[in-house]
This record gives C-alpha cells, sequence and structure tokens, in this order.
C-alpha cells in the first residue's frame, strides 16, 4: 500500500468516525474544533476526506494479495 493510500485510508476513517459522531450524537468533531462548518478550514478538512474516499474506491478493485500468490485459496472458485 502507498503513501498516498495509507493517508487516504486515515483520512476516511476520521471522516467515517465523525460521520458516526454526528448520526448517534448530533456532533460535528470537525466543525467543533475547527470553528463550524462554514469555516475555510473546516471545509478542506470535508474536502481532504471527500478525495480520500474517492482514492480508496480504488481499494475496491484491487485483487487479495493472498489469492493473488495462491489463486486455490480464491473464494468466488467453485
Amino acid at each position: 500500500m502507498s503513501g498516498i493510500q495509507r493517508t487516504a485510508l486515515v483520512l476516511t476513517i476520521i471522516g467515517a468516525i465523525n460521520w458516526g459522531l454526528i448520526g448517534f450524537f448530533q456532533y460535528d468533531l470537525v466543525a467543533a474544533i475547527f470553528g463550524g462548518q462554514d469555516s475555510a478550514i473546516a471545509r478542506i478538512i470535508y474536502g481532504l476526506v471527500g478525495i480520500a474516499g474517492l482514492v480508496n474506491l480504488g481499494l475496491l478493485f484491487k485483487p487479495n494479495e493472498e489469492t493473488a500468490r495462491n489463486p486455490e485459496a480464491s473464494p468466488t472458485r467453485s
């Protein structure tokens, strides 16, 4: 996994935690830390999390390393 993918994964996890807090407790942590949803830095964070989610879409289509090394272990094989 490249550095960009790791960074994107961390940002996606931060976004998921923030959405969980919003969903369960109606508390937006990013907005609370950076001065509200309309502040420039909060909007940048939201944008970076969104871009990170798009970068991580590539992980859905990346072959599993274990399956690539051993095709017999593929769960889709009948």
